[in-house]
């Protein structure tokens, strides 16, 4: 009867759940700086043909010992994290990604995607803008999708090997409402399911598929949304890193 109340409860908490997608302006892409080939992709199917495995490193860094405070954690790693368009038949949308990996292996929500017009998605680092050249695999129920953007980059995050304690402080680096490479810190709050953690960092509309990094400058997690839209609680939501490992090891 408990497991019973319990199933209900969180079925309860996910309905109120609101995500963090930005309606924006029509941005036109322009020149990057330096591509790798492009692939035109559908988003509606996984890639069947795997490319290249990402190395050990890639995955994951061993984690040092040293905490870092914000100003670090933002030195080393904003310039790893990106903004995102998209669009449909009616409108755009703007959103949040960050590379865990060389060639372009990168990570946001999936909600950020859904729906879009294939082909139109505008990745912009700086003052350049690329194109995703491959779906490696994606989830709508813990909303991720992990991707190549097709782009040469030594920028990265490296993913934590286990997750947040409730009250381990974390930062949040995005770009809520079009601000990019905004940072904003806080806690773990609460683990609300397997892979859902609630967390006191402040997030807006177009941090959704952010980066939420650890003391020790490894990404756990993944920005989302608000549980209470409105709130001014901080009652705001991510998904764990975890749920994208498994797709990187297979890769």
């Amino acid at each position: 009867m408990n497991r019973i109340i319990k199933y209900c409860c969180m079925l309860l908490m996910l309905f109120v759940i609101n995500s963090c997608a930005y309606k924006t302006g029509q941005t036109e892409p322009r020149k990057g700086r330096k591509t790798r080939k492009e692939t035109v992709i559908n988003n509606s199917e996984e890639s069947q043909t795997p490319k290249k495995k990402p190395s050990s490193t890639e995955k994951s860094k061993k984690r040092s010992d040293k905490k870092l405070d914000g100003a670090e954690i933002f030195r080393q790693f904003s310039s790893s994290v990106f903004l995102i368009y998209t669009a449909n038949n009616y409108q755009q949308f703007q959103g949040s990604g960050f590379f865990i990996g060389k060639d372009g292996l990168a990570v946001s929500n999936y909600h950020v995607f859904e729906g879009t017009n294939v082909g139109y998605e505008q990745i912009k680092i700086g003052e350049d803008k690329y194109n995703v050249s491959e779906v490696i695999a994606k989830s709508k129920e813990e909303d991720f999708i992990l991707f190549r953007v097709n782009c040469d980059n030594d920028d990265y995050i490296p993913v934590a090997s286990v997750k947040p304690t409730i009250g381990e402080k974390v930062y949040a680096i995005g770009s809520p409402r079009g601000f990019e490479n905004t940072i904003s810190d806080g806690i773990v709050s609460q683990w609300r399911g397997e892979n859902l953690m609630q967390i006191s960092v402040p997030i807006d509309h177009g941090s959704s598929g952010g980066a939420l990094i650890n003391e020790y400058g490894e990404v756990v997690g993944i920005t989302s949304g608000t549980f209470y839209e409105g709130s001014q609680a901080n009652v705001n939501y991510a998904w764990s890193i975890d749920a994208v490992k498994a797709h990187m090891n297979n890769y």
